[in-house]
């Protein structure tokens, strides 16, 4: 697409992401997370009772008297965007690709967090990284972001999310909020996802496709594998295959959910074409009330 086209795109999704964000969470957007860690603030002199564990010792050593680090909890949360951009998240039955709605997703919970003076970043992946943009605050950055998921285009890529959370471990040395957002169509990732579930916050997006799901019998048709480019037949109207392809999706669901949770992270899934604003307020809101 155009400069122009691009733009004007940007500016839709900006108008109506705003107003879901704002409905999205409706104040219980930093009890949703445990992002917040406890920062440096200043030391003081000791006294009776502190905890000895907080005493500065080259500060005492220099004044020849006790004193401690004060300690105040972090107002301030990083989100990064962890965006699956392999051919798979290309692939939609009525028109709306996956890869539109993780991108629609990915500005409401940008602007979520704008509007709540927090610094979002961005990391495109397949099977290698396409694209980092570091955590900043600001309207245009949050604009900046929208339009690279925007002007991502198809390549038969696969999904390795091992390497992006192994990236992600390396450029984010600061505990974040980390959101997934793929198909989760991947080798094993259990090695870095349990690295990264415990130095961030990490929430697991599945986004998929009524027709992954559900065979819709249409007969004989010509597919073809949208990360490897390999074309097949597959009969549509088999009561057998059918049953088989419900059976397969349904398992790599619960896998995938174990595998998270397990981990420690929590794991929503959002079909394309559906109504996604309730789903993720009620999540968001089973979040703050366990904190």
């Amino acid at each position: 697409m155009n400069t122009n086209e691009l733009l004007a795109k940007v500016r839709r999704l900006e108008i109506k992401t705003k107003g879901l964000s704002k409905h999205l969470f409706s104040g219980d957007y930093h009890s949703a997370f445990k992002g917040r860690g406890m920062s440096f603030s200043e030391v003081r002199a000791y006294q009776y009772g502190d905890d000895v564990r907080n005493i500065d010792w080259n500060v005492t050593a220099r004044s020849d008297e006790p004193y401690i680090k004060q300690f105040e909890e972090e107002r301030e949360l990083t989100v990064m965007l962890m965006a699956d951009v392999s051919g798979s998240v290309f692939f939609g039955s009525d028109g709306i690709l996956k890869k539109d709605w993780i991108t629609e997703l990915c500005a409401v919970i940008a602007f979520s967090a704008s509007s709540n003076n927090d610094k979002v970043g961005l990391i495109l992946f397949s099977d290698k990284i396409e694209l980092f943009i570091p955590p900043k605050k600001g309207r245009s950055h949050i604009l900046r972001i929208i339009r690279e998921l925007l002007n991502m285009t198809y390549q038969e890529r696969e999904t390795d999310l091992g390497m992006a959370l192994r990236y992600v471990n390396n450029v984010q040395k600061k505990r974040c909020i980390c959101f997934l957002l793929s198909d989760f169509i991947s080798e094993p990732f259990n090695t870095p996802l349990n690295i990264t579930a415990k130095r961030h916050d990490l929430i697991g997006l599945g986004i998929f496709d009524k027709m992954e799901r559900e065979l819709l019998p249409r007969g004989f048709i010509r597919a073809k594998n949208a990360e490897t480019g390999r074309a097949f037949y597959i009969d549509t109207s088999s009561t057998h295959l059918g049953s088989k392809w419900s059976s397969t999706y349904n398992d790599h669901i619960e896998r995938t959910k174990s595998t998270l949770q397990r981990a420690g992270s929590d794991f929503l899934i959002l079909e394309t074409g559906q109504p996604y604003t309730a789903a993720l307020h009620k999540f968001f809101k089973k979040r703050a009330s366990r904190k």
